[in-house]
């Protein structure tokens, strides 16, 4: 990311050199859509500041690249916004290139993220049953509580009393963790690892500790199922930043598709890959394809009425661990779309 024609030449040589395929953006704005997913971020000196005004997310593998005798201001932002080099070129050139060099896991873990489009909308109990999928189809699942003022997904799966780390112990890692041992330590059984809040402490999530966290789940899982807040804060719009598709569940009523039209003008400044699930029943005979076409997003599915769900979650089910019924069926092929990359049409 730079501005400097002169600096990304440099750069360009560099990237060559190592053999690094590169996505070139001259600030900010233009990085943002791809800045949480690349596996190494290099920043010239002349965008150091704007990325912090910008208030782009602490993330691992951050590289801020000047020429000789840089400004000191450069170094103080690089403290500030959290950047793990400062490379001083031409100096630094041999480091930069093995820097380029480096290969990264290609199968990288994929993130979809879930909001719900009103409050009770059953966002939660979707990326619930979307993580419960993704084990049964073989996938290595993190299932990732980042709504603060929501009710708990270790509730939605009856986990409440696994033991493992929660949000307010990662607050103060810095940014910098060790994938494999943040995923030991984390509530899990089996393939399936959670990551929620605790009821003893002021619910937050701060940017870096997302961004820790899906580095980390990038890493060392198949699939990232991520629940998020309507009202989007930092850490979320980060994780929607990261999805690779984006569903905004809401209900088949006229006042919830109002308010998510609202949270779909939101969360579209941060994800271009929105796709709406409507759950039914209509009460007003409101047509799913309707509710799409209004907010101008891809039908992803349909949910139909489950009268034995409620009843079971609140027995400590999870949802759709049986693998029947409306809800087993549409993760399913949710979920079978992620792992191929595709999104296939939903049903009329």
């Amino acid at each position: 990311m730079t501005g400097d024609p002169d600096l990304l030449d440099d750069l360009l040589r560099l990237a060559a050199a190592g053999g690094a395929e590169v996505e070139v953006a001259s600030d900010p704005a233009a990085a943002r859509p791809r800045y949480t997913a690349a596996p190494l971020v290099v920043i010239g000196a002349d965008q150091a500041e704007s990325c912090l005004r910008a208030r782009l997310p602490r993330r691992p593998r951050v590289v801020i690249v000047g020429r000789a005798q840089l400004a000191e201001a450069v170094w103080e932002v690089a403290e500030l916004f959290g950047a793990e080099h400062v490379a001083v070129l031409p100096t630094a050139e041999p480091w930069l290139v093995d820097r380029f060099a480096e290969r990264y896991d290609a199968r990288a873990g994929r993130v979809l993220a879930v909001i719900g489009g009103r409050g009770g909308a059953g966002a939660s109990v979707l990326a619930g049953g979307l993580a419960v999928t993704a084990v049964s189809a073989g996938l290595r699942t993190l299932l990732v509580d980042a709504d603060p003022l929501g009710g708990g997904l270790d509730l939605v799966l009856g986990w409440e009393q696994v033991d493992g780390l929660r949000w307010p112990a990662l607050t103060g890692t810095g940014g910098r963790v060790d994938p494999p041992a943040l995923l030991r330590a984390l509530p899990h059984r089996g393939d399936l690892v959670l990551l929620s809040f605790s009821r003893d402490e002021p619910p937050a999530v701060p940017g870096e500790a997302m961004a820790a966290t899906l580095d980390a789940a990038r890493r060392g899982r198949d699939a990232i199922v991520a629940d998020l807040p309507r009202h989007l804060d930092d850490a979320a719009a980060l994780a929607l930043q990261a999805a690779d598709r984006a569903l905004i569940v809401v209900p088949a009523e006229l006042r919830a598709t109002a308010a998510a039209a609202r949270v779909t003008a939101a969360a579209a400044v941060h994800c271009d890959r929105l796709e709406v699930v409507v759950r039914g029943p209509a009460p007003g005979r409101l047509k799913a394809r309707e509710i799409a076409s209004a907010l101008g997003l891809p039908l992803a599915g349909t949910l139909r009425p489950e009268p034995h769900l409620c009843q079971a979650l609140e027995r400590g089910e999870a949802p759709a661990a049986d693998g029947r019924g409306p809800l087993a069926e549409l993760c399913r092929r949710l979920i079978d779309d992620l792992v191929a990359g595709t999104h296939s049409p939903a049903a009329a």
